[in-house]
């Protein structure tokens, strides 16, 4: 068995998913700049229809929108109930 601080067994070198997923960071976070405003309402309510359909309850989405010389920056979390919502959403996006 190979030295790591993660639980493995030996015959197939597989590592406890509690070891990846602590359930400790359950934000995923968006940043771009957009044109326009009216752009970055168009991309929030895709990646809010995107949380609603990973979430297992009501997922917490906070946007922030700030002006710039090229546009509109738009930040946003998105807090899931559990770190596996958070992932799917993300890999989701892919």
């Amino acid at each position: 068995m190979s030295k790591c601080s993660a639980d493995e067994t030996p015959v197939c070198c597989c590592v406890d998913v509690g070891t990846v997923m602590d359930n400790t960071d359950c934000t995923a976070s968006y940043s771009r700049v957009f044109a326009t405003k009216a752009e970055a309402e168009e991309t929030l309510a895709m990646l809010s229809a995107k949380a609603r359909a990973a979430e297992s309850e009501p997922c917490q989405i906070t946007p922030r929108y700030v002006e710039e010389a090229d546009g509109v920056r738009m930040d946003i979390d998105f807090v899931f109930s559990c770190q596996a919502e958070a992932l799917i959403f993300q890999l989701g996006l892919r």
